[in-house]
C-alpha cells in the first residue's frame, strides 16, 4: 500500500502525488504499462485501491507526456 504523507502546504500536493504516481509504476509492470500508454486512465483508476488526489492541471500534464520507458516519462514530469 503507497502511504499518502499529509502536509499542510498545498504546494508540495503535487510532487507528492507523482512520487506516489511513480512509486506505483515501479513495483507494478500493469500499471507501468497502463502510465506509458494511457496515463490520464492510470491515475484516473488509481492503483491498489488508492487514488491519486490530482487537480486538473497536473492530470492534463500527465496526459501530455509521451514516453517510451519510465525513466523517460519520469523526466517530463518533473520538468513541467
Amino acid at each position: 500500500m503507497l502511504k499518502k504523507i499529509q502536509t499542510t502546504s498545498l504546494s508540495h500536493v503535487p510532487s507528492q502525488e507523482y512520487s506516489r504516481i511513480l512509486s506505483a509504476a515501479v513495483i507494478n509492470a500493469n500499471f507501468r504499462s497502463m502510465l506509458l500508454n494511457d496515463p490520464a486512465t492510470a491515475v484516473t483508476g488509481g492503483y491498489s485501491g488508492e487514488k491519486f488526489n490530482l487537480g486538473n492541471v497536473e492530470k492534463q500534464h500527465l496526459s501530455s507526456i509521451h514516453a517510451n520507458s519510465l525513466a523517460d516519462f519520469a523526466v517530463q514530469l518533473i520538468n513541467y
